[in-house]
């Protein structure tokens, strides 16, 4: 099959013919219809972050189940699938208790080394493939905890995006923040992942939602999205701004952006027993400075996020439903459909600020 690999760190993405094995226990092949880029995945083709290379990346995954393994229950060729990087061994103590997210054996849905390789490259060396998903190439071998069945009424590249944008960005209000109807929270950050957030919002029933973001066409879409104010941070004070809007501050902000000084302004946009949550990613060498004392007194609280808490096989059908639903809306998530091989040029466009997700959904047969 095709597949698009990094086998250097900084030197791109190339498109080259590679070899997939059979599946075996549970694991589910999956031709690939659509695979979104992520901005994680471009995190790994630039940076070490140890995965051994060369790497397939690629998990914003949708498709068609043509295959499986032999241990395989859940899935039966045919089905319209969507996978998830949360991986989990359904065992531990986390997964038993719902918490999948943070599953203490995420190494279960891999190959052993005492296993052949799931992807080789032309010269028979092995290819990592990160998360365990691989949606940069024509099919995929993952484990069936880490897929999902959806309904096949819902498209594929918009389904694509439900295995981390949207889990990531409405997971982390409606499951970790917990967000209530009659809620005031603030969404930093309007690019793919916090559009999400807003969506997720409007689906807790919060009825102030406020968008905070340095571009008027970002904060121009999130009001499609749900967004019931809007606030560029260039242009006003955005701590007084949330301030007057609400009154006494909002219930929960949640920090898309991962900027220290934006995540300091985030503590003060919320009230008293209010809840910042950090998604978007914090250079680990920058410091956040805080007086203990006056969070102490305020008992507001700081709280990372994972993939919006979220457990992957109730999470993804609830958004899809909404999604057909007219609930949940994933159309505008959609700027620009690429092939298989422009997976480099694809990234050159997620430099625009107008470009909110890509796809892959052509190359790929």
């Amino acid at each position: 099959m095709k597949a698009t690999l990094v086998r250097e760190i900084g030197a791109g993405f190339v498109t080259e013919d590679v070899e997939l094995a059979e599946p075996i226990g549970r694991e589910v092949l999956v031709d690939v219809r659509a695979s979104g880029l992520c901005h994680t995945d471009l995190t790994y083709s630039r940076n070490d972050m140890g995965t051994p290379l060369p790497m397939l990346l690629g998990h914003e995954v949708a498709g068609v189940v043509s295959a499986v393994g032999p241990g395989v229950t859940e899935f039966a060729v045919g089905d319209h699938v969507v996978g998830c990087l949360v991986q989990s061994c359904g065992r531990c103590e986390a997964c038993l208790t719902g918490r999948t997210f943070q599953c203490e054996h995420p190494e279960a849905t891999l190959r052993g080394e005492d296993e052949p390789a799931r992807v080789v490259d032309a010269h028979g060396h092995h290819v990592e493939q990160v998360f365990g998903l691989g949606g940069f190439a024509q099919r995929a071998l993952i484990h069936e905890n880490q897929l999902v069945k959806v309904s096949d009424a819902i498209p594929f590249a918009q389904a694509a995006l439900l295995g981390c944008g949207v889990v990531t960005g409405a997971g982390a209000v409606i499951n970790t923040s917990n967000t209530q109807a009659g809620d005031a929270v603030v969404i930093i950050g309007a690019g793919g992942v916090g559009l999400n957030a807003i969506n997720g919002a409007v689906v807790a029933g919060a009825t102030t939602i406020i968008a905070v973001d340095v571009s008027d066409d970002k904060l121009e879409k999130a009001k499609r999205f749900g967004a019931t104010h809007t606030v560029n941070s260039t242009k006003v004070d955005p701590i007084a701004e949330v301030l007057s809007i609400t009154g006494r501050g909002a219930d929960a902000a949640f920090d898309f952006v991962g900027i220290p000084a934006v995540t300091a302004s985030g503590l003060e946009m919320i009230r008293p027993g209010g809840g910042l949550y950090l998604i978007g990613i914090i250079d680990p060498s920058a410091t956040l400075p805080l007086l203990t004392i006056g969070l102490i007194g305020t008992q507001k609280r700081i709280q990372g996020v994972y993939m919006g808490s979220t457990t992957p096989k109730h999470d993804i059908p609830l958004y899809a439903d909404l999604y057909l639903q007219g609930r949940f809306n994933l159309d505008d998530l959609m700027s620009r459909e690429i092939a298989l091989d422009g997976v480099g040029a694809g990234y050159e466009l997620l430099k625009d600020p107008d470009v909110t997700r890509v796809v892959i959904t052509s190359g790929l047969s």
